[in-house]
């Protein structure tokens, strides 16, 4: 029961220090929106991959702008593009943005970025900058058609030509003078200046302001906190699947071993890295963290609790997929993120029980050499002594435990079967110094 509760306080400590990273955002965040006063213009940066992490950032700075009545918000975009479910969350959050908004594209705003471009109001491009190149990925009709969609009513609602936004997602729109069949629009700030789709050319950020009015505007830069740099990385998919192999690995080798030890805490550690970083994006809440919890006590409950394995492991497990699951933002990502880390898991298990006990440097600590009846090693007399003898247990075998048979006091194994207290058992074999019991005929 010891050993039970420490796992569990363990487990929640590691929570623990993950509920500290949402705290800390929280009160970044309501920092964030106290009101520096009129004439205010928010800049937010959008720089590297887009994914949940920066769509957390990117909702703190509106809600502060909007807190504050911010005479408009500026987007300054440099990225090569990213995940389409993090694009769309901040192209519906610049959509519904209560003041002006203004883009600025300082070097690419290629694939998602330029999604979120076209949210904005108003689009500026420094020389040299470009915007396109939306791919999809897998490169499927369905994929295709979907993100031309959002594209082009991104583009219509902002009133720009939404049969340029769609040659930037589907290589089949051809424009004549300006993109043929086969290939994805990409744009240079001249061209788009030129075909009217950007209302602006400019090298910094004043300038940009300068010409759309706010040159008198007082600048607030809104800039990501530890706690959302922290989310960001912990977020990205490989980082992600490599957090659930830790964790995998950890709780396996930990059930497996007495007591608790490193591995135990490295996987609980990068289970609640994995729930941290999903709470502080917005991915996940805390019910999703709860679920894990409960799962795990059950699983816990089932292996040292409750004999044989019923209604708590397979509730422990459910549960615990359960909240796996639910802190991706589709099925068809968890299913993919969890199915690999299970399989890479399965494959360092067998790998490190195939050759790690081969390993000249781990020879030092494996026992290779075994002591059979074939080489001549037998039980003492005294042990043998007691096949066949009748006693009865002194503990719960769950399979080990205490028998007293002719009234000395040993230590003895069940066939596997849980034997309770106080049952009569037989002695059936004699392993050097271990007994083997089974349940008396007679005492069942």
């Amino acid at each position: 029961m010891r050993r039970v509760s420490h796992r569990i306080v363990v487990v929640l400590l590691a929570l623990a220090v993950a509920s500290g990273f949402a705290l800390a955002f929280a009160a970044d965040r309501a920092r964030s929106q106290q009101a520096p006063g009129d004439r205010t213009v928010y800049v937010l940066s959008i720089e590297g991959p887009i994914e949940p992490g920066l769509a957390a950032y990117l909702k703190r700075g509106i809600d502060a702008a909007e807190g504050a009545r911010a005479a408009a918000v500026l987007i300054e975009v440099d990225t090569f593009g990213g995940r389409v479910d993090a694009a769309t969350e901040i192209r519906d959050l610049i959509f519904d943005l209560g003041v002006p908004s203004v883009a600025f594209v300082k070097g690419r705003a290629w694939s998602a970025g330029a999604l979120v471009t076209l949210a904005a109001e108003k689009i500026a491009m420094a020389p040299g900058a470009s915007i396109g190149a939306a791919e999809t990925i897998p490169k499927e009709e369905k994929t295709i058609s979907a993100l031309r969609g959002e594209f082009e009513a991104t583009a219509e609602t902002r009133g720009r030509d939404p049969e340029v936004a769609a040659a930037m997602v589907d290589a089949d729109v051809v424009i004549e003078g300006l993109i043929g069949s086969g290939k994805l629009l990409t744009l240079t700030a001249q061209q788009a200046k030129e075909i009217g789709f950007i209302d602006l050319v400019a090298g910094t950020r004043r300038e940009v302001l300068r010409e759309f009015g706010f040159s008198d505007a007082r600048l607030v830069d809104v800039r990501q906190n530890w706690a959302e740099k922290v989310a960001r990385f912990l977020t990205e998919p490989t980082v992600s699947s490599m957090l659930l192999i830790i964790g995998f690995l950890g709780l396996l080798f930990e059930v497996t071993s007495p007591g608790w030890g490193v591995p135990g805490t490295a996987g609980v550690a990068a289970l609640a890295l994995f729930f941290g970083g999903r709470m502080i994006a917005g991915i996940a809440g805390w019910e999703v963290a709860g679920l894990f919890i409960l799962g795990f006590i059950l699983l816990m409950a089932e292996a040292f609790l409750i004999p044989g394995f019923g209604i708590a492991g397979i509730g422990g497990i459910v549960a615990i997929f359960a909240s796996l699951v639910l802190s991706f933002r589709d099925v068809r990502e968890a299913a993919f993120v969890i199915s690999f880390s299970l399989v890479v898991t399965a494959f360092i298990v067998a790998t490190a029980f195939k050759y790690l006990g081969r390993s000249p440097a781990l020879g030092r600590f494996i026992l290779r050499t075994s002591e059979g009846a074939r080489e001549g090693y037998v039980a003492t007399p005294g042990r043998q002594a007691y096949l066949g003898r009748v006693g009865k247990t002194l503990t719960v075998m769950r399979p080990s435990g205490t028998v007293l048979v002719d009234d000395a006091r040993l230590d003895a194994v069940s066939e596997g079967d849980f034997i309770p207290k106080g049952a009569v058992v037989e002695v059936v074999n004699v392993d050097g110094p271990r007994l083997v019991v089974r349940v008396h005929e007679e005492g069942e």
